[in-house]
């Protein structure tokens, strides 16, 4: 897990868990050599082999993270070990019966849920027996193992909880700041598209209808007098502000998106759907692809236009990988306040919510991107899918009608 803010808690929970272990297995070799135990030998032994054990599988999992949680059988390994250990030492002198503890966190800890409870529960047993056999079953002997277990069950679990939440928060934030990068991407491509829409306008407005107005003085002064002189020079003036005309209009329609520089929204739309239906078939996907307009077609601002376009670029190339349609339907709706863009498709479809986790895992954000364009024009994105039901996606936009519909009037000169 990446570091946050509960990271620290964590770091302390793990030396604390070392720390315990360490020091039960110190307790039971001095308390060997303190009672003159005959089979001290064996105790340090089995000690040594404990502890050994234990610092190397802790050493493996720091240093090699990715390698031990991507393994399922390093940590059963490493806890069936420590747990053979444990239970020959546990044979040898029922001092080992404290070390139980810190092993019920490690099986809460590494062990599925179910399996981790089972591994506590028989641990715990097999503490009772070893305590109560040699001396005989008392209160204390039984109780104590079992409080120890209810509370490593109770802390392991919590511990659990609060490691998935921070992961989920870790995740959340990763996702925030991606999200807020693309924001940001998004609104400098916006910004770009402003300035060229702007760019284009300026262009438009001055500097070819300039050359339209002297192309079309000069060519009035050429009839008015067929033998004047100087005829060659205002015909060479005409042909020169032709000239300059038809480059500057280049320049304009190199401003504009490039998908659109068939001067309008429908006809690129138009042009997208055809194009996907031809490639889809030679790929011998027999979908048909269909495009309508509804309404009455108005001029929009570039960055309305260019983003209804990429939505639907989108959305298009969604279908012909993933949805195994027959049959996709693309509409552009003229309203008096708003437009609005259908895609529907009858393919195999999907529940958005799921599509969402599995996109934030695969750290993908298409549907994210979506909705940010739309969102930052003020329109609605709304999606309704099912498994087996086809998929319908579609934008509204509003068209305003303040600054932006100056914009609006002046798009269809830009655009001549």
């Amino acid at each position: 897990m990446n570091h946050s803010a509960l990271t620290p808690v964590f770091a302390v929970l793990r030396w604390s868990l070392h720390s315990l272990l360490i020091a039960l297995i110190v307790v039971v070799m001095v308390r060997a050599v303190m009672v003159d135990d005959p089979a001290t030998a064996v105790i340090h032994a089995l000690s040594v082999l404990l502890l050994a054990t234990y610092l190397g599988g802790s050493l493996v999992a720091h240093l090699e993270p990715e390698f031990v949680a991507s393994s399922r059988w390093v940590p059963l390994l490493w806890v069936s070990l420590l747990t053979i250990f444990w239970g020959g030492l546990l044979a040898v002198t029922p001092d080992a019966a404290f070390i139980v503890f810190p092993l019920f966190f490690l099986y809460l800890q590494l062990l599925p849920a179910k399996a981790a409870v089972t591994a506590v529960t028989l641990s715990t047993a097999i503490t009772i027996l070893a305590i109560g056999v040699p001396s005989g079953f008392a209160v204390g002997g039984v109780i104590g193992p079992l409080i120890g277990a209810g509370v490593a069950v109770t802390i392991g679990f919590g511990y659990r909880a609060l490691y998935r939440e921070a992961e989920e928060r870790q995740q959340l934030i990763t996702e925030l700041l991606e999200t807020r990068g693309e924001l940001a991407a998004a609104e400098r491509s916006a910004g770009m598209l402003a300035e060229r829409e702007r760019l284009a306008r300026e262009i438009h407005d001055t500097v070819a209808q300039s050359l339209s107005s002297i192309q079309l003085l000069l060519h009035a002064a050429e009839r008015l007098d067929a033998e004047r002189p100087g005829l060659e020079q205002l015909r060479l003036a005409r042909e020169t502000a032709a000239d300059s005309l038809v480059d500057t209009r280049r320049i304009i329609r190199e401003l504009t998106p490039p998908a659109l520089d068939d001067r309008t929204l429908p006809a690129a739309l138009n042009r997208l759907a055809v194009s996907t239906e031809q490639t889809l078939r030679a790929g011998g996907a027999p979908t048909a692809v269909n495009f309508l307009v509804e309404g009455t077609p108005v001029p929009l601002p570039m960055t309305a236009d260019a983003t209804l376009l990429r939505i639907a670029q989108g959305a298009i190339a969604n279908v012909a990988r993933h949805a195994k349609a027959t049959r996709a339907d693309v509409t552009l709706t003229y309203q008096s306040d708003s437009v609005t863009l259908d895609v529907v498709d009858d393919g195999i479809g999907f529940v958005p919510e799921e599509a969402a986790i599995s996109a934030a895992a695969a750290g993908s954000f298409g549907l994210t991107a979506i909705r940010q364009r739309v969102d930052a024009l003020g329109g609605v994105l709304t999606i309704e899918s099912g498994n087996g039901e086809g998929t319908a996606l579609a934008v509204t936009l509003p068209i305003l009608q303040s600054s932006d519909s100056v914009v609006a009037d002046a798009q269809p000169k830009v655009r001549s």
